[in-house]
């Protein structure tokens, strides 16, 4: 390590260990909310990977850069029972950690005082590593990920993110200025924040950089962190879709998808998505997913992580496709609920939802894997048949059967409902569930 990157590291640390993240309290926890439990929960990226539900009792967890360790908890009530080690450069932040973990329950977690880029002192590999927020931060991204992949087991998979260049770059903006001011050459500290909250108070409103970056709402509900994490922010980079590519083919990781894969949906960005101009129906099903993930990019830079999950590379099946449940063999399909919605409160809802013959919103308790437009509307009819995968998971011929026995005559003409239409309505419902996750399909393709 050069002596600059050696530098930059310990301003790093020394910048969160003045100032600890995330500040979220003690007693706050993330039970309850789907969506956070949806994208720590190892089983959704092993899914998407390898079209099977993992069954890991004793998984291993490796939290990099775990701050003050709430993204650990989260870690750790979306993975009940796995063996959780958080690290981070930050004494301070570890101790905070334990704290944390031990309040809430989970007091076999353990806390390291270790930089990533020191990684190779653990003589162990994980079944996933959780680096949120962090590689962003590293001078080195190349042999970040190099390290990183030293220490995930052969089917492991690691979630990771980079800030992105052109979503974030007005902030970048932001931090060249203040340094050229003087208020970057050590450890920010309470006078260099004031500077900074009121340079940007007090310029005019029609000043692009305040335009493009200020928040006065952030600056009053927590400025220490909100000029800390952006206007003061110690090793902050930028990276494109392509910066990201070539880093994990260096790396030698294998992509599996965005974090937020639906709403990186490239034709969702044209006001008629089914019906697209002419050179985009030709030519959109011909890139490949990177390209996908780039033009997205230069046209709506909204997302500020580029969030990802990756694995060693070889391990995706090779008879997975984009398309893999076009044509399963549905008499030996298992249908599994995904874990975050398999809760008591979920199911006393659609109990009183079948009862009352009410359509049931199932997008209330769970967006993470869909755009916000979409939802998911279910009727009574299919609630009563699915109702039995809040217990456990089914296989798909004894659902068809519930419905037939629930529903075994027409309501209106009081005919004996039609066997084949009745397995294709289930069918077609279950795909469409399993294209936001909210049921598992764990069965190859014919």
């Amino acid at each position: 390590m050069t002596i600059q990157n050696a530098e930059l590291l310990e301003k790093i640390r020394q910048q969160f260990e003045s100032a600890p993240y995330p500040n979220m309290p003690l007693e706050l926890s993330p039970q309850g909310d789907a969506n956070l439990l949806y994208a720590n929960n190892f089983i959704t990226p092993f899914y998407l990977r390898n079209q099977q539900v993992a069954k890991s009792p004793d998984l291993a967890i490796l939290d990099v850069g775990c701050g003050t360790g709430y993204k650990t908890l989260i870690l750790a009530a979306a993975n009940p029972g796995a063996e959780i080690l958080g690290i981070d450069l930050s004494a301070k932040s570890i101790q905070l950690a334990q704290e944390r973990l031990r309040f809430h329950g989970f007091a076999a977690a353990q806390f390291q005082v270790l930089s990533l880029l020191d990684l190779d002192q653990l003589d162990r590999q994980f079944d996933y590593i959780n680096c949120d927020e962090v590689l962003y931060l590293l001078p080195d991204l190349e042999q970040a990920l190099k390290m990183l992949r030293s220490k995930l087991k052969p089917q492991g998979i690691l979630r990771g993110n980079l800030h992105s260049l052109y979503q974030r770059y007005h902030y970048f903006r932001a931090q060249e200025l203040f340094t050229a001011l003087g208020l970057m050459q050590g450890n920010p500290q309470q006078p260099e924040i004031e500077i900074v909250l009121e340079t940007m108070r007090e310029l005019s409103d029609d000043v692009p950089l305040k335009q493009q970056t200020w928040s006065a709402k952030q600056a009053v509900e927590d400025p220490q962190d909100y000029v800390l994490m952006n206007y003061l922010f110690h090793g902050d980079q930028g990276y494109t879709i392509p910066d990201l590519f070539a880093a994990l083919r260096d790396a030698e990781l294998e992509f599996i998808c965005m974090t937020n894969q639906r709403s990186w949906e490239l034709a969702r960005l044209f006001q008629n998505p089914q019906n697209l101009p002419s050179f985009w129906q030709e030519n959109l099903p011909k890139l490949s997913l990177e390209e996908q993930l780039q033009l997205f990019e230069l046209i709506a830079p909204i997302h500020r992580l580029l969030d990802f999950w990756v694995g060693q590379a070889h391990q995706t099946p090779a008879w997975k496709t984009p398309a893999s449940w076009a044509d399963p063999d549905w008499e030996t399909a298992r249908v599994t609920l995904h874990p975050q919605l398999q809760t008591p409160a979920i199911k006393t809802a659609i109990t009183d939802a079948i009862r009352q013959q009410q359509q049931f919103d199932l997008s209330r308790y769970f967006t993470a894997a869909a755009p916000h437009q979409v939802r998911i509307m279910l009727s009574p009819y299919v609630l009563a048949g699915l109702l039995p995968l809040w217990d456990a998971p089914q296989q798909f011929p004894a659902l068809l059967k519930r419905i037939l026995k629930i529903y075994a005559c027409d309501p209106i003409t009081l005919k004996p409902t039609n066997p084949q239409r009745a397995s294709q309505e289930l069918r077609n419902t279950l795909i469409n569930l399993e294209k936001y996750l909210y049921v598992l399909l764990t069965q190859k393709p014919k």
